[in-house]
């Protein structure tokens, strides 16, 4: 089977996420009902981190494992990577001692040069431009709670960040609609989302009206990894860009709430909503393992139909 990476949204077609999509139902339903499926048995999954993480590494760890296969966390701090071992040549020797391997780490470069040489597939577990295996979890968590987002408005409020640039790159795939409301200066960069039209999104200086009639409401922190010198001008900048009770009123009653995490309660989210009956944020998160097993399963085996 020829090698498939996923290294940003738009590398799956519409049909792909269709049945990953009912993979994870699936998956999920069989893990909830304690049944064993381990069709990765004798698999290994390498994880490579260089940024930090909760939810990525929790979740494609205990994710392998329960899919019957093994996980091992390498750090660039005490690997040779740390060390100024070139990235071709790391991918040659990892892909040779793995089945599959996930990468966190900072430039998206850095991530295409080891997939051009590895010998396996290779997965974005988030960079500075896209995170991928986040957005296919909101998607899914939306779909379960609410049914199709096709033909669906996402209103996202705040950073034009790696995340929303895969918001937006995953309305064009699964044709939906984004509203983007960002402080001036902060504004969506096409080129850099990876854009290839513009027919499914539309930017907003207001960011109440970029919510109103929306049947989703998603934000990220104001300050992404990697931007913490700016976190005192971005605090000012985006004062007026919280996710707050007034603006989930101007969206759909049944409209979901949804944040990555982790969430700064007072800051680019109210409280009131983070914790209230429209938020879906620890679906959410638990959605992450069930889509990444998925996932997982799709790269390595094919589709799999049961």
């Amino acid at each position: 089977m020829q090698i498939k990476h996923f290294l940003q949204f738009n590398d799956l077609t519409r049909d792909e996420y269709e049945h990953l999509f009912e993979r994870t139902r699936r998956i999920k339903e069989q893990f909830k009902a304690y049944q064993t499926y381990h069709p990765l048995h004798d698999r290994t999954l390498v994880m490579i981190f260089e940024k930090a993480s909760t939810r990525t590494r929790l979740s494609f760890e205990a994710g392998m494992q329960q899919l019957g296969g093994s996980a091992i966390y390498l750090n660039t701090r005490d690997s040779q990577l740390g060390r100024g071992e070139p990235v071709e040549d790391a991918a040659q020797v990892i892909s040779r001692m793995s089945d599959i391997v996930m990468i966190r780490t900072f430039e998206q470069e850095i991530i295409e040069r080891f997939a051009a040489q590895s010998r396996v597939p290779v997965i974005n577990g988030l960079t500075n431009e896209y995170h991928p295996c986040q957005i296919m979890a909101d998607i899914y968590t939306y779909i379960e709670q609410r049914g199709s987002i096709r033909g669906k408005t996402v209103a996202w409020i705040g950073d034009s960040n790696n995340v929303c640039n895969t918001w937006l790159q995953a309305a064009e795939v699964l044709d939906f609609n984004v509203h983007v409301s960002t402080p001036p200066g902060y504004e969506v960069e096409p080129e850099r989302a990876g854009l290839y039209g513009t027919d499914h999104y539309e930017e907003f200086r207001d960011p109440m009206e970029a919510a109103r009639d929306a049947d989703l409401v998603t934000t990220d922190v104001w300050t992404s990894m990697g931007f913490e010198a700016e976190n005192e001008e971005r605090k000012r900048d985006f004062e007026d860009w919280q996710v707050d009770a007034d603006m989930m009123r101007l969206a759909k009653p049944d409209a979901l709430f949804m944040h990555c995490l982790p969430a700064h309660r007072g800051e680019e989210v109210a409280a009131e909503v983070i914790d209230g009956p429209q938020s879906v944020v620890w679906d959410e998160a638990e959605n992450r393992l069930h889509t990444q097993k998925a996932l997982m399963e799709y790269l390595l085996l094919g589709k799999i139909t049961e």
